[in-house]
């Protein structure tokens, strides 16, 4: 809660902390400035003017966080009156080193300093003129520690908070930039697995078509089949798709995901749409990581997904090496032109995502054209400890 005046705003809390300051300060020098002048016999008796200067120094406190040199200046001008006029050292002085401490603490350096030594000039003219005894020379020294210190402890807290401020709004920083990576590496796999979905199966619903377009004419009841096809294709990638999007608005992680276990079916799907897969694997196939399996899954579909487009051949081959210490995936083709368009690939999720999702993994992944011609596609996935 907040307090408007004047068109500032002072804090509840600072507020009353300063008005119980300057009480406790009030009472604490009305009472203990008489036992401070039993003991200093030869300075000016207290009165009711020495203590109406109290009253004024420890009141002007209140102000000290909305105007501190104004404060300062009050605190300085009755606490060197009262000096002058012979009145014992006291616990005014105490009034005055909280309104030095407080302009070093809340203003910049520059001014604060300025306030501070014009607050200590007025403050010396005790020293060479007072109703009492005038220290002369030797009071310099001493007066300048009324001013210095509580100067100095005041510069040293306000730079320690200026420092954890800026801490702070470092940490701040950062926790923002962590958050904006992690969404951004969000956003970027969740492109990745809505292109694969959707890459594939327009791809294999694209060739479909293509058959029955071409069979529709001749042979109606072949083009059937396509179309047949094409509808199982779509409704799996949507099933996939939906499944996909339905995770990422729960903010969760999806259920089960594809895996080499799902090779046969693609392997299946492909073939009705006019891709013959080879598949093969070598070992025996074991439980593989969830993220493991889903990579390896997804390089193969891609890679098959790309023969099928470009490399103008309909067969292919997949072999899967299940290893004590890693997985390896190989696709094969025999093509002309599924390589530069692999390479090429300008939507960023083609061979550029299937490294980024290698690589997150610690393993590895190669590209390129096959001695004799063709394209062959090969990751290694290793199990445990990135290598």
């Amino acid at each position: 809660m907040t307090a408007m005046r004047g068109g500032g705003r002072w804090r509840w809390p600072g507020v009353a902390a300063d008005a119980a300051l300057a009480l406790v300060l009030l009472g604490f020098g009305l009472l203990a400035t008489g036992l401070a002048g039993d003991n200093q016999p030869a300075s000016t008796p207290v009165d009711a003017a020495s203590r109406v200067l109290i009253a004024v120094a420890a009141l002007a406190l209140l102000l000290r966080r909305r105007a501190p040199i104004a404060t300062l200046a009050v605190v300085t001008v009755t606490t060197s009156a009262y000096l002058v006029l012979g009145y014992p050292y006291g616990p005014i002085l105490v009034v005055f080193l909280i309104a030095v401490y407080t302009v070093a603490v809340r203003l910049p350096v520059r001014p604060a300093a300025l306030a501070a030594a014009g607050a200590f000039v007025l403050l010396l003219a005790h020293v060479f003129g007072s109703r009492g005894p005038a220290p002369g020379w030797a009071g310099v020294l001493p007066a300048s520690a009324w001013v210095v210190v509580p100067f100095a402890v005041g510069v040293v807290v306000r730079v320690n908070r200026e420092s954890a401020a800026r801490s702070r709004a470092e940490a701040a920083r950062d926790r923002a930039e962590q958050a904006r990576r992690q969404a951004d590496e969000e956003r970027l796999r969740i492109a990745q697995e809505v292109h694969d979905v959707v890459g594939h199966g327009l791809a294999a619903i694209s060739m479909q078509a293509e058959i029955a377009l071409h069979l529709l004419p001749k042979r109606p009841e072949q083009a059937e089949t396509a179309l047949t096809a094409i509808s199982r294709t779509s409704r799996e990638a949507l099933d996939e798709l939906r499944v996909t999007l339905g995770a990422v608005r729960q903010g969760a992680e999806r259920g089960p995901v594809p895996g080499l276990a799902r090779l046969p079916a693609l392997r299946d799907r492909l073939a009705g749409a006019g891709l013959a897969v080879d598949l093969r694997v070598v070992g025996q196939p074991w439980d593989l990581p969830a993220a493991l399996d889903l990579t390896a899954y997804r390089v193969v579909q891609e890679a098959l997904t790309n023969v099928l487009r470009h490399a103008g051949v309909a067969d292919a081959e997949v072999r899967v090496d299940y290893r004590a210490d890693e997985v390896t995936v190989e696709v094969t083709d025999r093509g002309t032109g599924a390589g530069a368009a692999f390479v090429d690939d300008e939507s960023g999720h083609g061979l550029a995502g299937m490294r980024e999702r290698v690589a997150a993994l610690g393993g590895r992944l190669a590209a390129g054209p096959r001695t004799g011609g063709g394209f062959r596609v090969y990751a290694r996935l290793p199990v445990g400890p990135a290598t």
